[in-house]
């Protein structure tokens, strides 16, 4: 029975062995997911996570409880090696072994991409796991906290600046959110008022959000500056030291919380492995999936999701590939499951093909934009499409239940603002009592 080995349980990776489980006829191949975490993230959940308007647990989907059929090992897979079909694993606790398999599948998705600006790798948090999102959650609550008891003055300013770095989706989304969540606060705290919270935006483009039009990017930046989150076109962080951030425009200003979405790049396990890659060190793949290199195709070898270059066959891509979204990751899953099961029964499979029909975004609270062509929809009603649109997107119908029932639950009662940054130590408090022998 042929070993099918997936490397990575993200959307890709999740959604290829979903549909494995349904259309593989039984006996017809065996199918091992090894990922390190035990579930997967919905990303575009994530700005709503830092904001409290998600319960983080609600936004990811258990892996064992969904994969019936598949063996899943909590665990990286930290070299492959397509000669001798076999792939090293490497457990948080124990020793690497050897993992044999039959056919390989890399989904092993992208991890945040930064560049060697002083203090950033010191100072900043990331945007691409749940763990992160309520780091910046807890943050926010406790510097508000923190904050209400000082005096006017550069401590106070510092606890209450937050800044993301970069203008894409998922930066514009994450500060819109940031300052939806932070405007709910300021009414908990009668000793603090809007002018005491600063909010910045850096983006080294011109523009924010290439996947709207200029139009609909320019009145995203007005609705942000209206509720007091401006937003820096062409300019670059260019120092974070100690939290003192320094602009390429000259400007200066400390802050306790910075939130980098500027960009991402391959899963690092492309660097040991055999398997062909292009420029950018992703996965080199054709539109049906299948690995190639030079000479053609890489037999028994697939791949799809943020690490694979796959083609854009619809011609919406950048430099003719699919952008790196969960849009894209999730089909290309779904394709990648029936492709290989059509390998297996001496069937052609089919290339990946997708028209994006449009981009919906929430920016904070109540405030959304819609874009599909020229036509752009913008306010409470993109908002209410997006959340829909994501509360239907999520796998499974335990999870969107889940979502929904917090949408409802936050309508009635509003978001729940208790911060529990001390989950980060949770010994803390039983060490400092904690008796101990005489010397």
């Amino acid at each position: 029975m042929p070993k099918i080995l997936i490397v990575g349980g993200g959307y890709a990776g999740f959604y290829t062995a979903r549909k494995l489980e349904k259309w593989l006829a039984r006996g017809e191949a065996s199918v091992t997911v090894v990922e390190p975490l035990p579930y997967m993230t919905y990303q575009p959940f994530l700005p709503e996570v830092a904001a409290g308007g998600i319960e983080p647990r609600h936004a990811v989907v258990s892996l064992r409880r969904h994969l019936k059929k598949t063996r899943v090992i909590a665990a990286k897979v930290s070299a492959i090696n397509h000669a001798t079909k076999t792939a090293t694993i490497t457990p948080p606790v124990g020793e690497p072994w050897e993992e044999s398999y039959d056919i390989i599948v890399v989904t092993a998705g992208a991890v945040t991409r930064t560049f060697p600006i002083p203090g950033v790798a010191d100072e900043a948090i990331g945007m691409k796991n749940i763990e992160e999102a309520v780091a910046v959650r807890d943050r926010i609550l406790t510097n508000f906290e923190r904050a209400s008891t000082l005096p006017a003055g550069p401590e106070r300013d510092r606890l209450l600046t937050f800044v993301v770095v970069g203008g894409g989706f998922a930066g514009v989304e994450t500060y819109g959110e940031m300052r939806s969540f932070a405007s709910s606060l300021i009414a908990q705290y009668p000793t603090l008022t809007s002018d005491d919270v600063h909010f910045h935006l850096i983006e080294a483009m011109g523009r924010i959000m290439p996947e709207v039009s200029l139009k609909t990017s320019l009145w995203v930046i007005k609705n942000l500056e209206q509720r007091g989150a401006p937003v820096h076109l062409d300019t670059q962080l260019t120092s974070a030291v100690g939290g003192k951030l320094e602009l390429s425009t000259g400007e200066t200003f400390e802050s306790d919380l910075v939130v980098w979405t500027a960009g991402v790049m391959a899963s690092p396990v492309l660097a040991n492995t055999d398997l062909p890659v292009e420029e950018r060190k992703r996965l080199r793949v054709q539109a049906d999936l299948r690995v190639i290199n030079d000479q053609g195709v890489v037999e028994d070898a697939w791949g799809a999701g943020d690490v694979a270059a796959v083609p854009d066959l619809s011609g919406d891509g950048v430099n003719g590939f699919c952008v790196p979204n969960a849009q894209h990751a999730v089909r290309q899953g779904k394709l990648l499951a029936k492709n290989i099961v059509a390998v297996l029964r001496d069937e052609n499979p089919k290339d990946y093909f997708h028209k994006n029909q449009g981009a919906v975004a929430g920016i904070g609270l109540n405030h959304g934009v819609f874009q599909s062509g020229k036509f752009a929809i913008k306010g409470y009603i993109a908002w209410v499409m997006h959340r829909g649109y994501h509360g239907l997107a999520i796998p499974t119908w335990e999870r969107k239940i889940r979502v929904f029932v917090d949408d409802i639950v936050n309508f009635v009662f509003r978001r729940d603002l208790i911060a529990l940054e001390a989950r980060s130590h949770p010994r803390a408090a039983f060490e400092e009592f904690a008796a101990r022998p005489k010397a």
